[in-house]
């Protein structure tokens, strides 16, 4: 007896901390399958012989601890979307952000990090590679040019699933460089839009008082998609945002000479990811016993994607999201030569690769291209921040 009344005190401590009420409880242990039926009549324990006593005490403990993972799952949905969470969920994130011994996205689950991504690779294989003269012309029937860009924000949604062959064979270093940003901006722009949904989806979320079970849904698959661990919502946060698009063309600049690289035509890598698993192309000068290759993709949206993902996950660059929420949190816009700071450990070359990345941004304005906006006009968004 004495140890069925231990654990009933654990557990009453536990409900009086989480601030669930034995109703809450009934209401879901009834959800799940189990009819609590009213006691009418109190059996007197110690009326009973020792072996009885022994053979009831035991069958309350085992019952206890067949209900209370159910109890305890109940709790922690209730808890990861209860309203006190969400309506100090901003004043909670900036503690996090100021307590440098903090947990704050530390771990990472890997099992789905690129599983929306390798789904590229079993959709049908229709893609097209075009010609430079093709997409030219292309761009000018639709009236895609970077000059209105930077002056209007709006980007023509032109998506083109290959670079062209011939790119490499252009002379004009500007004419190259233009056609380069003209293929690439529109998929940039499109998966930073995505990001801004869900981030606005996310939100929305903290903000209710009560979630659909769609809802729910949602949020369970995004902390898989980021690799979050234990629902930690401030990690999400962190996680689930944008790259300025300035800092993204730079680095597909710097990583494919301006889409001229084998990896960039072959492979549709415009990041020069490393993969020691998936397939993927070895580089030309890699030694003999090195087991990495520079990942391979079906489509160059699926290489932006990945490229987004791994800055928004792997421990490398904790430093550039945990300055990125720091910008978020002071309601300043994402600065790329701020940022890229913290991407000495995507490259060997360290501080000299943060060096070339924000000369390619200012030589090349791309600045200019942060505010930009994919047609139809995303501009009806207000911050999300």
């Amino acid at each position: 007896m004495m140890k069925s009344k231990i654990v009933f005190l654990k557990i009453n401590k536990y409900f009086t901390k989480n601030k669930i009420s034995i109703y809450e409880i009934q209401k879901y242990l009834k959800k799940k399958g189990f009819n609590l039926i009213k006691k009418q009549k109190k059996i007197e324990l110690q009326n009973l012989g020792a072996l009885p006593r022994t053979f009831i005490s035991s069958l309350v403990i085992i019952s206890i601890f067949f209900v209370l993972p159910i109890i305890v799952n109940f709790v922690d949905e209730k808890t990861v979307l209860s309203k006190n969470f969400e309506n100090n969920s901003k004043n909670n994130f900036k503690k996090k952000l100021n307590n440098l011994e903090s947990n704050l996205d530390i771990k990472l689950d890997n099992q789905y990090l690129f599983e929306d991504i390798l789904a590229f690779d079993e959709e049908p294989n229709d893609a097209v590679r075009l010609s430079a003269v093709t997409i030219e012309e292309l761009f000018k029937s639709t009236n895609y040019n970077l000059k209105d860009v930077r002056k209007n924000k709006l980007v023509k949604p032109v998506s083109l699933t290959l670079l062209p062959t011939e790119i490499k064979k252009i002379e004009n270093t500007k004419k190259r460089k233009d056609l380069f940003i003209q293929i690439i901006l529109p998929l940039i722009i499109k998966e930073n839009h995505n990001i801004r949904l869900d981030r606005k989806q996310l939100f929305s979320i903290l903000n209710k008082s009560k979630n659909t079970k769609t809802e729910k849904n949602w949020l369970i698959s995004k902390f898989k998609q980021y690799g979050v661990i234990n629902k930690d919502l401030s990690t999400l946060k962190i996680r689930m945002d944008e790259v300025p698009v300035s800092m993204a063309i730079a680095q597909a600049a710097k990583e494919t000479g301006w889409g001229t690289s084998r990896f960039a035509l072959e492979g549709n890598a415009l990041f020069g990811q490393w993969t020691w698993t998936g397939e993927g192309l070895k580089p030309s000068g890699a030694d003999d016993d090195s087991t990495h290759k520079v990942m391979k993709f079906k489509v160059l949206q699926a290489s932006v994607k990945a490229y987004q993902r791994n800055l928004n996950t792997h421990s490398s660059y904790k430093e550039f999201r945990s300055t990125r929420a720091g910008l978020r949190d002071d309601g300043k816009k994402l600065d790329s030569l701020i940022l890229t700071e913290h991407l000495d450990r995507y490259a060997e070359t360290g501080k000299e690769y943060v060096r070339i990345l924000q000369q390619i941004i200012k030589q090349n304005n791309l600045t200019d291209f942060d505010d930009a906006k994919l047609l139809p006009s995303s501009m009806n968004l207000k911050s999300l921040i």
